[in-house]
């Protein structure tokens, strides 16, 4: 790890030297809401103007940039006597630029299982090692609350991360790549004045939440309130739509469909994302449900998030970045369902 600093000058001009090189993700304003306030994705980017780093936070994160909501594994073609199959995930190199801290921890934690695990994703790995991921901080939203999962700050999983010291950036560079890149611009070593200001907007950051969840002891709590009635309380309200999986940095479950072309000539193998709230995900041959009521379905989502993943993963799977609780058109959250438990036990 090396520290240096950037003017915000020369940092557009780092910055545009990638775009015109590379296929580039950035922030942008895609549209307004009800209330008239902007609407942000992730998109592909053709200059540094069409980028807003100040954004808010985006709907969905990038996740979907390494596994998306629907990607052919494998393709088959058939011919009179044979068949011949064609796998491809090789990955052309690009860079995503403007990640909040709590979504490069999510892609950590996803690196565990996909990389980490007993059966790791080519798919992914091709996706992770070919994209440049330049992070960025940002003052967090009312109903954020990563700062509980300590969440909010971010040690690894990118190759530059810039934090706003009001006309400079204070970078932190984690590969050798960013460094050669960076030897494209003007970059100095780090002031005292530097130091004090990056150590300010870290305690300024962090001061900034203003919401807080009880995360003590949130595992055993969840051993002994298996059976709660909050359960069932926010398990009547969940409409089974998935909203939550589909808007969650983390949520990694998936479903496999064969799909044969008409003509009978060839067919694909398809990965689609999936959520656990869904009313068949527990469904098995003979039409058995391990978990037909939606409390229950409810109950397991939170666990894997809070629980399970934690005893083997040393680490809750949810950074707190609530586009679940915005995302869901029942009013579910996560704050209320754990504050709710917390208070039971």
């Amino acid at each position: 790890m090396i520290n240096k600093v950037i003017t915000k000058g020369e940092f557009e001009k780092f910055i545009s030297g990638i775009i015109d090189a590379n296929e580039t993700i950035g922030p942008k304003q895609v549209d307004t809401d009800r209330d008239g306030k902007p609407v942000y994705q992730f998109r592909q980017v053709k200059s540094f103007g069409e980028m807003d780093l100040d954004y808010t936070i985006t709907y969905s994160s990038v996740k979907n940039f390494f596994l998306p909501f629907r990607e052919e594994l494998s393709r088959f073609d058939f011919s009179e006597k044979d068949w011949d199959q064609t796998v491809e995930y090789r990955v052309n190199p690009r860079a995503i630029i403007g990640v909040r801290p709590c979504d490069i921890n999510a892609l950590n934690i996803l690196d565990k299982v996909l990389i980490g695990g007993a059966y790791p994703s080519p798919y992914y790995l091709a996706r992770r090692r070919n994209t440049f991921l330049v992070g960025m901080d940002h003052e967090p939203l009312e109903d954020c609350f990563c700062e509980s999962l300590g969440q909010d700050t971010v040690h690894r999983g990118f190759n530059l991360f810039c934090e706003d010291i009001g006309d400079k950036y204070y970078l932190t560079i984690m590969s050798s790549k960013a460094f050669r890149f960076l030897e494209n611009v003007k970059v100095t070593d780090p002031t005292k004045e530097d130091d004090i200001k990056f150590h300010e907007r870290r305690k300024r950051l962090r001061d900034m939440f203003k919401t807080k969840v009880e995360m003590t002891g949130l595992q055993s709590v969840m051993d002994i309130e298996f059976k709660s009635p909050v359960w069932k309380k926010w398990g009547d309200k969940c409409l089974n739509c998935g909203s939550c999986a589909m808007v969650c940095p983390t949520c990694y479950c998936y479903g496999i469909e064969e799909n044969i072309d008409v003509g009978l000539k060839s067919s694909r193998k398809e990965r689609v994302q999936y959520s656990c709230n869904l009313v068949d995900f527990a469904e098995v041959a003979g039409g058995h449900n391990f978990r037909p009521l939606k409390e229950d379905r409810l109950k397991y989502r939170y666990y894997h998030h809070y629980r399970g993943f934690a005893q083997n993963g040393d680490e809750p799977i949810c950074v707190g970045c609530n586009r679940c609780g915005r995302a869901c058109l029942a009013g579910i959250n996560p704050k209320d369902v754990i504050n709710e438990l917390q208070l039971e036990s």
